[in-house]
């Protein structure tokens, strides 16, 4: 079995901080000081922005909007639009090396994609992989429940030497997402069916929902993986405080 060092800490009273730790270890395992690794966390109320919606000409109202919905507003590593995360949601940030910068990607896709699948099907949920009408940063690896919500979103970034493929799993509170994600696409002049925001709690009920897809999450990792626990190492903290700047989006972006 392929061995996967898992990291369980974040930091979701620091989002941008927790972004620049991605970062950081993406370097770490580009620059071959560290295997392949995967980061599965929960977070706070976070609005992730990609560099696409920078270029949007509502960009400094999408921010604004996240603020005053409370998601705090940072540029994610990925590609694609806006996503938001909470305190419901939990975040998945695999870094692995690779040789051949577009060697894998759709395969690395499939792979992340089925996992998050895998693991919500255990748990009873009529997962399925594929874009759903409407659904916010749509994407042909989005996990949704029964071809009608979208449940988890994955994204992935290239640099030289590694590979980054993000993911965040909604496990419970799909209302609140629905509220901040509505006046930030309007701002940024996207589509979006707030029927499609779902959660695994819509589906299964009220409950430990959190606990229970972590779990499921971590339980099906070990069933394809060799999982090593693993923790950020000093230098990686070090080098995610040097790049926190970089993924703060605050009084800034007004003028963006």
């Amino acid at each position: 079995m392929r061995p996967v060092c898992v990291i369980r800490e974040g930091f979701p009273k620091r989002p941008a901080f927790d972004t620049a730790l991605s970062r950081a270890l993406l370097q770490q395992v580009a620059e071959g000081a560290r295997s392949e690794t995967l980061r599965l966390h929960r977070t706070g109320d976070v609005m992730a922005f990609s560099v696409l919606d920078r270029t949007r000409p509502g960009f400094a109202r999408a921010v604004d909007a996240a603020r005053k919905a409370g998601f705090a507003p940072v540029l994610r590593l990925a590609g694609g639009r806006a996503a938001p995360f909470s305190d419901g949601t939990l975040a998945l940030a695999w870094s692995r090396p690779v040789e051949e910068l577009r060697a894998g990607v759709q395969e690395r896709f499939v792979e992340i994609a089925g996992i998050l699948a895998g693991a919500l099907r255990g748990l009873g949920v009529d997962a399925r992989v594929g874009e759903v009408p409407g659904e916010y940063c749509p994407g042909g690896f989005s996990v949704n429940a029964r071809g009608r919500t979208k449940l988890a979103g994955v994204g992935q970034r290239l640099v030289r030497g590694a590979a980054h493929v993000g993911g965040v799993v909604v496990a419970r509170g799909s209302a609140p997402l629905r509220s901040a994600l509505e006046p930030v696409y309007e701002a940024l002049g996207y589509e979006m069916d707030p029927a499609a925001v779902g959660s695994v709690e819509d589906e299964l009920g009220a409950g430990d929902s959190l606990e229970r897809v972590e779990r499921a999450i971590h339980e099906e990792l070990a069933r394809r993986f060799e999982v090593r626990p693993g923790s950020s190492d000093e230098a990686a903290l070090t080098s995610a405080e040097a790049l926190v700047a970089e993924h703060e989006l605050g009084v800034a972006a007004r003028g963006a």
